[in-house]
């Protein structure tokens, strides 16, 4: 076969050893920057919310998240865990195996308490400082946040059992981390899981079937045998699991441990692993129950209230890492739109760009506003204020229900400030979107969210109370809000005919309690501008409509990243 000599393009060709280009026009990574210093509105809001003794602690941990913290997320999510049911000898092992990245993220959020220091600082604002660590350790890499969050929820649902309490707390309290597998009594620093629903009931957890049969004595305290399985078992890797079953006496919650007291592994059989659209770098995973060995916590039959207390913090915790993914795609959107130029000037002064910008800068801002009062609030009740238990029964679900509603919105109205660069894995912003939908969806969706706002609403006047003097707190600073409070009121004065309006009455709800605060908090502009954009007229939940006449670029200034 004979082949065509090649083309002779002559002198004129260009000379392909040569860059064919300069790489101009691209803004530069977004890394070694302090997470807590660079973000104005948390540290007004720690301080707002009396927990500015730790002002030392979040510059620590911030320094750590912009560098440390931000290499090891990438390299966590690219390599998922694996489940190792059997060892090579086929003995069941039920193990599951983790990148070093994931470990080292596990350690630093322990070492700098992210999973205790509510329970270990004997101060006013512990939980309030504990969830900013978890705000800036959730922008980086929100996977092993959920171990940490269950660990940290799982203190006053143990300590319905002091008891086994006595034998758990130190470990699970430790800053240390230990991700040996071995029985918890030989260990430094424990984790615990948590495992609820099950396929045929879901949120309903009265539906579930897994049994609990005493094996000597019944009641609290006591030891059990459970036969059934788990749906969503969340990170299996723990040393113990809070999990729900019914026992003679009715729905009861259990601890499980990692492994018997004889020194066997417990039969809790991991089917698999979830193949989940986001948090990667976790271990979610189906699960049977053999026989497994367990402890009753708390009252039998009073499994629910026992767990809610553990589900109350969680729910928290949604509010906290849902804010934190805000605020690094705001922070990621910002950056690039201050560094790149387009039609002859930087995005970041093109009126259009600078609205959306503003209007991500304001929805950040105010879920982080509504989270730290609700930590403050989760404090407080805990040192006994009967006030701010009853304003969290009310605001945690309908804060749930909002801020984890509206961040994939936000996240991808961020997202789409970079172009085409935010929509590669390189960047962090595909990362974020794929986590933005789980928090809506974990410890009760949408809908669970609003009717327990009604049922708070039915059952408890003192939250309604409660809620309805935190918004009285800013009248007459803004007319937008004035009216929105009125028509508030109306509403909750006849919750019977909510149920169908339901999430439009916990939108209204979240939205006044977000600017009441942010009213509070001083920053004209921004409280100008979320009444303006929120609550107003010409309010639309679509970003980059805020109206006329407020000050967008001091807004976007404040949320810059330094």
């Amino acid at each position: 076969m004979s082949h065509p000599d090649p083309i002779d393009h002559g002198a004129d060709w260009p000379d392909i050893t040569h860059p064919t280009h300069d790489v101009t026009n691209q803004p530069p990574p977004l890394a070694g920057a302090n997470a807590y210093t660079g973000d104005q509105a948390l540290v007004d809001a720690l301080a707002r919310e009396g927990g500015g003794w730790g002002d030392d602690r979040l510059r620590r941990f911030g320094a750590v998240c912009g560098e440390e913290l931000l290499d090891i997320g990438f390299q966590a999510n690219e390599n998922p865990p694996k489940l190792r049911a059997f060892d090579r000898y086929g003995h069941r092992i039920d193990e599951v195996e983790f990148h070093p990245a994931y470990h080292r993220s596990m350690q630093l959020a322990r070492e700098h308490g992210l999973h205790s220091l509510t329970w270990t600082a004997d101060r006013d604002g512990a939980q309030v400082v504990r969830s900013a660590l978890a705000y800036l350790h959730n922008q980086f890499e929100s996977g092993t946040m959920c171990p940490i969050t269950m660990t940290h929820a799982a203190v006053p649902a143990l300590q319905h059992q002091p008891d086994v309490a006595e034998q758990w707390l130190p470990g699970i309290l430790a800053p240390d981390y230990d991700p040996s597998c071995r029985p918890f009594e030989q260990k430094t620093g424990l984790t615990i899981g948590m495992g609820m629903t099950e396929k045929q009931g879901g949120s309903d957890v009265r539906a579930n079937t897994t049994r609990a049969t005493p094996l000597g004595r019944p009641g609290p305290g006591r030891e059990y045998k459970l036969v059934g399985h788990k749906w969503f078992f969340s990170a299996p890797m723990c040393d113990g699991f809070l999990v729900l079953a019914y026992s003679e006496g009715g729905l009861s919650c259990f601890l499980l441990p990692k492994w018997r007291p004889e020194g066997i592994r417990n039969a809790i059989h991991i089917q698999r692993l979830k193949d989940k659209l986001g948090d990667r770098s976790n271990a979610s995973s189906e699960v049977e129950f053999r026989g497994a060995f367990g402890w009753m916590i708390g009252a039998e039959g009073r499994g629910v209230p026992t767990i809610i207390e553990m589900v109350g913090q969680t729910r928290l915790d949604c509010m906290v890492g849902s804010a934190g993914l805000m605020r690094q795609a705001t922070a990621q959107a910002i950056h690039h739109c201050a560094h790149r130029e387009a039609f002859g000037r930087p995005l970041i002064d093109q009126p259009l760009m600078t609205n959306v910008l503003a209007d991500l800068a304001l929805e950040s801002e105010a879920a982080l506003a509504l989270s730290l009062r609700l930590a403050r609030a989760f404090g407080a009740a805990a040192n006994g204020d009967e006030t701010e238990k009853a304003f969290a029964r009310l605001a945690t679900p309908v804060g749930k229900y909002w801020i984890c509603k509206r961040t994939p919105a936000q996240v991808n109205e961020a997202q789409e400030c970079l172009g085409g660069a935010g929509y590669v894995e390189e960047t962090i912003m595909p990362r974020l979107f794929r986590q933005s939908p789980l928090n809506s969806i974990w410890e009760g969706s949408g809908n669970v969210q609003c009717l327990d706002v009604l049922r708070a609403m039915s059952r408890d006047a003192e939250s309604v109370e409660a809620v309805i003097a935190e918004l009285r707190a800013a009248r007459g600073q803004h007319p937008a809000f004035d009216a929105h409070l009125a028509r508030l009121l109306a509403q909750l004065e006849r919750p019977a005919d909510l149920e169908p309006r339901a999430r439009r009455f916990t939108e209204d709800l979240a939205l006044g309690l977000q600017a009441s605060l942010l009213i509070r908090a001083g920053n004209e502009p921004v409280a100008q501008a979320f009444c303006a954009g929120r609550l107003g007229e010409q309010s639309y939940l679509a970003y980059g409509t805020l109206p006329d006449g407020l000050d967008q670029r001091a807004i976007v200034e404040r949320a810059r990243p330094a």
